[in-house]
């Protein structure tokens, strides 16, 4: 891995646009099959709708149970009232519509993955060639455990992620760049764990905005502070309008709801992709108590360093998808579903990738086997008294994340050892949007970037 390779330019595809659209439309069809004959009971958005019909009817939310699983209510109150929608239509028909919705949602995470990792496909000269791969890529992501499993619960996942980075992909002058940060503020007052990206969004904004005055270059807010301030705002006006619309709601999960991780499960479930979800079963507890918090610190200190280092040289996809996955592995509960954030960390290989071929096929591998599933988790705890081929197994997605973090942490240290930067797997680092207005207003510079080939679809 000594050898940089140039960023490609984006090529045009033998396979025609429609083609794409074709394959994908029926590897959505063949999964929503597969889904029905699988029987997917759509727990979740059965207790979302529970939740807003609860608000409705002027119900305690944090008292009600719904469904035969006597589910609780887990988020904080602005959730509920973003649910209502669910109950204007019968049950089959939102069962229906929330499917639909979330396969839309795949494209759409993966259309923004791609412009997360190679920005200037977004560019106007690339548009046909941007749509194709996003096609092409969500026919073959929505099969991965993370997707099935969103899916067949009616989770909220993919649309959290799809607000998160419709913020981080917006440029800054470009469409929708004034309301970069509205998603991240949202998604945090409903799920509070993407509030981590709002930690980088002030450290990586405060070190550049220091970094520009030291060199003379001050400019004014950079982008990544603007945001930033906007998605704590959001956070705040919306927390704050429940508070007046939904004071007891609200005082019962600020102080109380919050601190009660027992109501979302069992820590040691094997669907529980957190650290403290393999502390729980490697130590046979239900409680690892400090063990998690020494180790969620230790963990998210080290690999949040990681993520503002890269934003620092301008690699916004690491910063991101490092961010992401810190979040999911230093939460108390980390469902399996949750972890739809592989989409971008798989494009994110993928773009990158010269001689690392067997890194993305095995993390590929790891979140489309199952393999967290092959272990006991029937009624009764067996989770409690795996063996280490077991533990191994149910750790599958927190021991590929840390093994990506090493990987990215090793070609960083080689690479300032070689007296260069290096990204996750040896490539020229993407351009600087400084360089994206540039190409904007350039069409020489977007023509060498999308041939005409493209331009002419």
């Amino acid at each position: 891995m000594s050898v940089s390779v140039p960023p490609s330019p984006v090529r045009s595809r033998p396979w025609p646009l429609v083609t794409a659209a074709a394959v994908c439309l029926l590897s959505f069809t063949a999964f929503w099959v597969a889904q029905r004959l699988a029987h997917v009971n759509m727990l979740d958005v059965m207790v979302y709708r529970a939740e807003a019909e609860t608000l409705r009817s002027g119900g305690d939310l944090y008292a009600m149970r719904a469904t035969s699983a006597n589910l609780a209510m887990t988020y904080p109150p602005l959730a509920a009232v973003l649910f209502l929608p669910l109950t204007l239509v019968g049950v089959p028909l939102m069962r229906t519509l929330n499917t639909a919705g979330n396969l839309l949602l795949v494209l759409a995470l993966v259309r923004l993955s791609l412009q997360l990792v190679h920005p200037r496909i977004s560019l106007p000269a690339a548009r046909a060639e941007l749509w194709r791969r996003s096609l092409w890529v969500a026919a073959i992501v929505v099969w991965c455990e993370p997707v099935w499993t969103t899916l067949r619960y009616g989770q909220i996942n993919l649309l959290v992620a799809v607000a998160v980075l419709w913020d981080l992909t917006r440029r800054p002058g470009g469409p929708g760049a004034r309301w970069a940060g509205v998603g991240i503020g949202l998604a945090t007052a409903v799920k509070l764990t993407p509030g981590l990206f709002v930690v980088l969004l002030f450290a990586a904004g405060l070190l550049l905005c220091r970094r520009e005055r030291g060199a003379g270059a001050g400019r004014g807010m950079n982008p990544w502070l603007r945001t930033g301030l906007t998605a704590t705002g959001v956070f705040l006006v919306t927390t704050l309008a429940m508070v007046v619309a939904l004071p007891d709601a609200s005082k019962t999960f600020w102080t109380r709801t919050l601190f009660e991780t027992g109501r979302v499960g069992h820590a040691e479930e094997t669907a529980n992709q957190s650290v403290s979800g393999v502390l729980a079963r490697l130590l046979h507890t239900d409680a690892p108590g400090l063990w998690w918090v020494a180790a969620a610190g230790l963990l998210g200190g080290a690999a949040m360093i990681l993520a503002i280092r890269a934003a620092l040289r301008g690699d916004r996809a690491v910063a991101v998808v490092i961010t992401a996955f810190t979040a999911l592995m230093i939460s108390p509960i980390s469902w399996s579903h949750h972890w739809v954030w592989c989409v971008p960390l798989l494009i994110l290989l993928y773009d990158r990738a010269t001689r690392a071929w067997p890194v993305t096929g095995a993390v590929a591998l790891a979140f489309a086997s199952f393999a967290l599933w092959w272990v006991p988790h029937d009624p009764g705890r067996p989770e409690l008294h795996q063996n280490a081929g077991q533990m191994v197994l149910s750790a599958i997605y927190p021991l590929t994340a840390l093994a990506v973090f090493a990987g990215y942490a090793l070609s960083q240290w080689r690479g300032r050892s070689r007296g260069r930067d290096a990204t996750l797997v040896e490539r020229v680092p993407h351009p600087r949007e400084d360089d994206l207005r540039e190409a904007e207003t350039d069409d020489a510079r977007v023509a060498v970037r999308a041939p005409q080939a493209v331009a002419k679809e």
